[in-house]
This record gives structure tokens, C-alpha cells and sequence, in this order.
């Protein structure tokens, strides 16, 4: 595969900009070669620099559920963008998509929409720790839940330990209330939450952890959490940014034990443009500015074209039978796995939820912990990802990261992705020996 014009892109981009990207995975360290640089995208496919078509199962890591491009999606974008691409004011097409996400959120529950993931969990930590009182949160090694200072932490393998900055530029005072615990270790978490006691905020979680691999938690080990935050009155904050309107259950937090008293969202609720959104019922929420104590703002909080691309795409999810579909072909993919990976006798697994699928190399079961998972496993990834490239296929530039489908993939890409991860974990096992 011809990759001239994009490692021209790369060099000329390392000049101007820190590791030539404007986020680290994209930088292709972890798989090696310069990035691919995308020109335009459709349906399920987008062409790159050097006229390269590639089958895309990134789909702009999670929004593209529809994918790239989908006509109705482009038109509310573009019929948006014509009447004014931002006002800083209120705006009709965030109260239409509030209406929109109300179908799938609890009675009485109201949505305070920002810009990324980031901003709405850094907002609903905000939120918890106004509305209880209290300083402390709790996370879990192996969740991903955006940029803010106080939540890039980590611990030892786990073990519940009070937050060490996991990156250069975090204070030490930012990280010492957040407890950090390890995932599908029910005693040990319960113990450290109660030991926190009335400290404890809120307790936050990815819906399925889908950072660090996908790391689908017992509902056993959900309900758990649950439980001991309502003895201690804390709050449960269930991040959905990534997994929300991906699985069959749409918001999975509400069905898989966690209920919880927060939400939030991000990615396919934006279509592709950048969005987030902090979701609670009316008496949690009334603590936000204007209304109360607990400050939050932004410019482009609520923009009227991010919001026309995200109830576009709902829309169109909707009325297209999307999830069933995506169900369809992730079982496809799923099952076409399987047969491949027992043909070929190798320790591999493909972990699924929904629409979200991700490689397990180097293992006979399904890990539910960061800890768990095999870190040789990620030098085969990489020759995988090559192998993948050269045959079209564009999948995550880390063995870490999860792949997306979307409405838009057929059963001849899912048929062609099977064939051809057969090829390349042979090569990628044969490659190791």
C-alpha cells in the first residue's frame, strides 16, 4: 500500500505541531509508520492521501455509527451551518436534541450539554461533589475517562490506593482525593469504599470499560458498587461517552446493575462533531449554574451544528432499525472470529458489545481487568495492524483500543475483515516464534 503522501503529511505536521498530532494515539507509535491521513470518507470506507481506500473500523474512534458521511447527517450539518455556524446563545436544536435523549434517560431526568467527554465527566464529578458535600471519588484502573487533572491517575496492580499522577504537570493536591480501585475485585473495592465512608462522593465507571481493552464487568461486580454507594450516600457515574447508543440496551448503565444517578455522553450523540453532555434527574441538575451553587460553562456548550449532527444521526439510527443492524453484524463478525480462531488453534479471543468489538491476543479467556491483559500481546498487534493496513482494513493504531462498526458496513466487509484476520494472526503468531 502506497504510503508516500501521507509520510510527506507527517513530517511536514512533526514541524509544526508536538509528536505531529493533536492527540498521542493517533501517532501511530504503538504500530509503527507515519499515520494515515484521510482525504474524505463514506459509508464505510474513507480514501486517503495516496488515493488508498480503506475499510474503517475506527470510525472516528465511536461517533460515525451511521458512517462516514451519511447524507441526512450532512444535510442537517450543512442546512445548520448556512444559518450560522455558532451564537453563543440558547438555541432550538439543543432543546430538539434534549428532547431526543429524554426517550432513552429515566422520567425526569435533564441533559446539560459540553463540548467533549472530557468537560461533561470533569462536570459531573463537579456535580457530585457539590450535591453531597464531599471531596472523594473513585475510579477504576483500566477506565479512561478524559484529560482532567484529578482523574489521570493510576495504581498498582489491583489494589485500592489513593491516586499517583500518571502524567507530568498534575499537583499532588489534585490527585488526593480520588481513590483508585481495580475492576471485577468486588471485596476489595467494598472494603476500600467503606473505609472512605462519608468521604465518598461518587463512585465513576465506565457503562463497559472500553479504554484499556474491553473489559465487560460482571453484573455480579456492578451491583456491588451500587449497593455499598447507596449505603454511604454516594453517587454512581456511569461514563457512557463511548459506549452510549452502541449497544442493543442503547444506555447500558441502566440495565447492567449500575443505575445510576449520573450520566454522561459523548461521541455518537455529536454525529462526528464535538459534544458532551452530563445527564441527572431534575434535583441533581438544579445544582448546576444558573440555578445553583456548582459551576459550569462554554462558549460552544450546546453549538447549534454540533447539535443538528447528533439528533441526525439518532434520527437516522432510528428510523433505519440501526441497532438491530449493528447487532446483526457484530454477531457476524463475531461468530466469523470464532471459526477462524479455532481453525487456526491460536490463544485468541474477540470480546463483543454491540456494535464494539476489540482483539484479545495471547489469551484463553476474556480479561475484566487492565491487569489481565497480556502486554507481549501488543508486539503481535502490531504486525495484526500492518498486515491489516496492506489488505485494506484500517483498524485502531493500538492493540488497546476497541474497534466501531457502524449502520453502513455489509456483510462482504465483514466477510472480507474475517478472511483476512485469519491471514494476519497467522503472520502475526508466525512472526513471534
Amino acid at each position: 500500500m502506497q504510503r508516500h503522501n501521507s509520510s510527506k503529511l507527517f513530517e511536514k505536521a512533526k514541524e509544526l505541531m508536538p509528536g505531529g498530532v493533536s492527540s498521542p494515539v493517533r501517532a501511530f507509535r504503538a504500530v509503527g509508520g507515519a499515520p494515515i491521513y484521510p482525504v474524505r470518507g463514506k459509508g464505510s470506507h474513507f480514501t486517503d492521501a495516496d488515493g488508498n481506500r480503506l475499510l474503517d473500523y475506527c470510525m472516528s474512534w465511536g461517533p460515525l455509527v451511521v458512517g462516514h458521511a451519511h447524507p441526512k447527517v450532512v444535510e442537517a450539518v450543512t442546512e445548520t451551518a448556512k444559518r450560522g455556524l455558532s451564537f453563543g446563545m440558547p438555541h432550538d436544536s439543543e432543546i430538539r436534541l434534549a428532547a431526543r435523549l429524554s426517550q432513552d434517560l429515566p422520567e425526569g431526568w435533564q441533559v446539560r450539554f459540553v463540548s467533549s467527554g472530557t468537560e461533561a465527566v470533569m462536570t459531573a464529578l463537579r456535580l457530585a461533589r457539590g450535591k453531597t458535600g464531599r471531596d472523594v471519588i473513585a475510579k477504576f484502573t483500566g477506565c479512561y475517562h478524559g484529560h482532567s487533572d484529578c482523574l489521570l491517575v493510576k495504581a498498582g496492580s489491583g489494589l485500592a490506593t489513593f491516586g499517583t499522577a500518571s502524567s507530568a504537570g498534575v499537583p499532588e493536591g489534585a490527585t488526593n482525593d480520588v481513590l483508585v480501585l481495580g475492576l471485577d475485585d468486588s471485596t476489595g473495592a467494598v472494603d476500600a469504599l467503606r473505609k472512605v465512608g462519608d468521604r465518598l462522593a461518587a463512585v465513576v465507571i465506565e457503562g463497559i470499560p472500553a479504554n484499556n481493552g474491553l473489559l465487560v464487568q460482571r453484573a455480579e461486580f456492578l451491583e456491588d458498587l451500587r449497593q455499598v454507594s447507596r449505603e454511604l450516600g454516594a453517587m454512581v457515574i456511569a461514563d457512557e461517552v463511548l459506549v452510549g447508543y452502541r449497544t442493543p440496551s442503547v444506555l447500558v448503565s441502566r440495565e447492567n446493575g449500575l443505575d445510576p444517578d449520573l450520566i454522561t455522553l459523548g461521541k455518537v450523540i455529536g454525529g462526528g462533531m464535538p459534544v458532551g453532555a452530563i445527564a441527572g434527574p431534575a434535583e441533581t441538575m438544579a445544582s448546576l449554574a444558573p440555578d445553583g451553587p456548582v459551576y459550569q460553562a462554554g462558549t460552544l456548550s450546546g453549538n447549534p451544528v454540533a447539535m443538528s449532527a447528533g439528533l441526525a444521526t439518532l434520527e437516522v439510527l432510528e428510523a433505519e432499525g440501526g441497532q438491530a443492524r449493528l447487532e446483526q453484524l457484530g454477531a457476524r463478525l463475531e461468530s466469523g472470529f470464532v471459526s477462524v480462531a479455532a481453525g487456526l488453534s491460536l490463544p485468541v479471543r474477540l470480546q463483543r458489545a454491540g456494535s464494539i468489538f476489540w482483539l484479545a491476543l495471547d489469551t484463553e479467556t476474556l480479561p475484566r481487568s487492565a491487569e489481565a491483559i497480556a502486554s507481549e500481546s501488543m508486539d503481535k498487534y502490531q504486525t495484526l495492524h500492518q498486515g491489516m493496513l496492506e489488505r485494506g482494513i484500517y483498524l485502531a493504531p493500538s492493540g488497546y483500543e476497541v474497534g466501531f462498526l457502524s449502520t453502513a458496513h455489509t456483510e462482504e466487509d465483514i466477510d472480507r475483515t474475517i478472511e483476512a484476520f485469519g491471514e494476519c494472526l497467522q503472520e502475526a503468531y508466525r512472526s513471534s516464534d
